[in-house]
Formats: structure tokens, C-alpha cells, sequence
């Protein structure tokens, strides 16, 4: 994170120092220097607005995951999904809590919940970390799964559905197809990535013997009815498995009428599931937001920095001329110009990607329901804020060497913008 942190903040220095040299003083603007300092306070200043924005997101699911560890959900959902999890995370013992955690935050993921999603995230982190033999660096667990969560399969992109639906298109769900390939073709791409490049960045020699047991936060309910050595029959699992994938296309279909549904669903789900389990769900839930108060405060100084540097980088014109370099590259290959500027900012700023595809659909040149409108919005629905997210997530267990993540995560962001063109090219390339 060091020399990313560094190369931001002085490339754009740089840039802005080269205008400040040329600029012409006139009474009604203000110096390139003037203007960079101004957009590094108010991104500093809003950086904090944001975390303590979190805070009760955080605090209500954060509650909600400690009702369902206590009631042993968290348990039960490792257990059903161990033929796929195991393999992929063979250094996390198939009953750990966080493979629990780890499932729910793909799930919430998947279906489009947004700030939903981060609680179930940071807790999988603090489960992983309690695995973690050298406190501070990533594990191949952890970059594997903040390289998956930056891919994040989506099946509904409900915020993206809703903000063509309000520029009037008259298909706003059309881009569930394009999304779903986009993100399998980035999830795919981020376990193939992690996988290999942490080969080349080996952790450093222990200074203690890993745990190999799970270590539970706190007692499970179904501990007796379930031990440590106990699983689900094989066929159990994969019934399951094929139930959710079946799910998918009734999701694609009726994604849009159930959106409204899903967080007052999992309110309900989560708190009706614990009374049945016997848990005090009043004082687990208070215990869990209690958690996620702290934590959200504790991400503070990690999303200054970051979000300080990326708006040093993107206020200097550096972004700019890095768009006016590649659009002769990227424009034969399906990515017109328009679009470049979002595709390149969405890794670095969520808001300003935002920002681009509204004012693209806006325009009534170009519209929703164009190729340009709908490319930008499938690279919306199915890219994440790749820099955030190594933010929130690094900065609640307070990792400070990342090894390959970053490179994991940024090499499943072109995997996924590579394969929202390809679809878009096939499906609406005609527009």
C-alpha cells in the first residue's frame, strides 16, 4: 500500500505543480494549487462523513450476524457450501465462523445490497485475522477473498436498475444478463489471479504455529448437535448449491419486485431464526452493533489517506490524460470514448464513477437505453470501488503489507470491464 499511497499523492502533485507553473493569474479563478488543496480538505472532510455514515449500517448487521453466530447460522452455512469453500480456502477450517461471514457477504453481494454487504465483510476479515500467525500482513485467505469480493457476482444491480428506471428507460432491467456475465467472467478471473500471483509473494516465516481448529467468537447453540468433526452428507450440500444457482434465473427475472424485500427480510430472518435457536436476541444484537461502532470508527484514518490521494490523483488532470492517452486504444476494442473516463475511475472512486454514468444517460444525445447507456451501466453493476473496499477492509484488522491483493483485485476489475464490453458488443452493439 506504501508505494501506491506515495505514487498517487505525487503524481498528482506533480501535474499540479506543472499547471501552477503555466497558470495566468485572472481575478475569477483560482490557482491549480488553490484548487487541489481545497479538493484534498473536502475529501478529508467527507471521507469521516462517510465512515460515520457506516456506522449504523454497520451496527444493525453487525447485530444481525451475532444473533445468527450465536443461533449457529453462520455454522450451518459453512457446512452447506464446504465443497466449494474448502477447496478454495483450504487454510480456514470448513466450521470457522468465517466461513460463515464469508458467505453472507457474497450473498449480500450478490444481490445488489451495497453498504449491506461491508459488515458481513469485516467480520469474515476479523474471523480470517484470528487465524493469522503474522498479525498485519494478508494471508492467501484474505487476499483471496477481498479479490473475490471485488468481483462480486451480481444478479441484481438494483441501484443501477433504479437509476435507469428514473431517467426513463424503457427497459431498465436490461442489464441482468450483461452484469451476471461480466461479474462470473471477474469472479472467476479473481480466484485464478490470487490464486497464482501468491506464488510469487510468499508469506513471511511464522513466528507461531498457525491454528488449525476453529476458534469459535463466541458458543455456538448447535455446538452438541453439530461438533467440530460432524458435516452434512455430501448429497445435502450439493442439493443445496444446485437450489441457489436455481435461484438465479427467478432472480434475473423477478430481481426488480423483490429488491424491496431482501434487507427488511433479513431483519426478520436473521432475529426469527435466533428466538427459535434459543439466543437473547435483544442483547446479542446489542453485543454485535456495539462491534460494528467501533469498527467504524476504526476505518477513519484508512479512508482519509486513501480517498485523499485518489482525489490528489483524479483533481490534478492525471486521470484526464491518462483517458486522452488509451481512448485510441480502447475505442476499436467496444470502449468508446465516453465511457473510458468511468471505467477507469470506478476502482478508484464509487461517487465519481456514479456521477459519470448519470450525466452519460442524462444526456439526451446519448440516453439509457443506447449502447454507451447501457455499457456504462453494466460497468457500474458489475465492477466495485476496488480502493475502498482495500480500505474498509484492511483498516478493520489494521493490515499494513497487502502482498498480491491489490494486484488480484485490479487484475479481476479488467477482467470484469473487459467482459461487460464483450456482452455489451454482442447483446446491444446494434444500438
Amino acid at each position: 500500500m506504501n508505494p501506491l499511497f506515495f505514487t498517487l499523492v505525487f503524481t498528482g502533485f506533480c501535474a499540479t505543480a506543472w499547471q501552477q507553473i503555466q497558470w495566468v493569474p485572472m481575478a475569477t479563478e483560482q490557482a491549480p494549487m488553490q484548487l487541489l488543496t481545497q479538493g484534498m480538505m473536502e475529501t478529508a472532510a467527507a471521507s469521516v462523513t462517510l465512515a460515520m455514515g457506516l456506522i449504523g449500517v454497520m451496527a444493525l448487521f453487525l447485530g444481525l450476524i451475532k444473533v445468527a453466530e450465536q443461533g449457529g447460522l453462520l455454522t450451518i452455512l459453512a457446512r452447506l457450501i464446504r465443497p466449494i469453500m474448502v477447496p478454495l480456502f483450504p487454510d480456514v477450517p470448513p466450521d470457522h465462523p468465517a466461513m460463515g461471514a464469508m458467505i453472507l457477504n457474497m450473498a449480500a453481494n450478490a444481490l445488489g445490497l451495497g453498504n449491506a454487504a461491508t459488515p458481513f465483510g469485516i467480520r469474515a476479515m476479523h474471523e480470517l485475522d484470528r487465524l493469522n500467525p503474522h498479525k498485519g500482513t494478508v494471508t492467501n485467505a484474505m487476499a483471496l477473498f477481498l479479490s473475490i469480493n471485488t468481483a462480486s457476482i451480481t444478479l441484481v444491480p438494483s441501484s443501477v436498475i433504479a437509476v435507469r428506471a428514473s431517467l426513463g428507460s424503457q427497459d431498465p432491467a436490461a442489464i441482468l444478463p450483461t452484469t451476471l456475465f461480466a461479474t462470473v467472467c471477474a469472479t472467476l478471473t479473481a480466484i485464478g489471479s490470487a490464486k497464482l500471483y501468491q506464488r510469487f509473494s510468499p508469506l513471511p516465516t511464522a513466528s507461531e504455529p498457525p491454528p488449525t481448529t476453529a476458534e469459535p467468537a463466541a458458543p455456538l447453540a448447535d455446538q452438541a448437535a453439530l461438533p467440530d468433526s460432524a458435516g452434512y452428507p455430501t448429497w445435502l450440500s450439493w442439493m443445496a448449491i444446485v437450489g441457489l444457482l436455481g435461484l438465479i434465473p427467478l432472480t434475473i427475472h423477478y430481481g426488480k419486485a423483490i429488491s424491496a424485500w431482501v434487507i427488511p427480510g433479513l431483519v426478520v430472518g436473521f432475529l426469527g431464526f435466533g428466538l427459535l435457536r434459543g439466543v437473547r436476541v435483544y442483547e446479542a444484537f446489542v453485543e454485535g452493533a456495539r462491534e460494528g461502532f467501533e469498527v467504524a470508527v476504526r476505518i477513519i484514518p484508512y479512508l482519509v489517506a486513501i480517498l485523499v490521494a485518489v482525489s490528489m490523483f483524479r483533481s490534478s488532470g492525471a486521470l484526464a490524460y491518462l483517458v486522452h492517452l488509451l481512448t485510441p486504444l480502447t475505442t476499436p476494442l467496444g470502449l468508446p470514448a465516453e465511457a473510458l473516463p468511468m471505467a477507469l475511475l470506478r476502482p478508484f472512486s464509487g461517487s465519481g464513477a456514479y456521477g459519470i454514468m448519470t450525466a452519460i444517460m442524462q444526456d439526451p444525445a446519448t440516453g439509457p437505453d443506447s449502447y454507451i447507456g447501457l455499457l456504462v451501466s453494466t460497468i457500474q453493476g458489475s465492477t466495485e470501488t476496488t480502493f475502498y473496499v482495500l480500505a474498509v477492509y484492511l483498516g478493520a484488522i489494521q493490515a499494513r503489507r497487502m502482498r498480491h491483493t491489490l494486484a488480484a483485485a485490479l487484475t479481476a476489475d479488467v477482467a470484469g470491464i473487459s467482459a461487460a464490453v464483450f456482452i455489451c458488443a454482442q447483446l446491444f452493439g446494434g444500438r
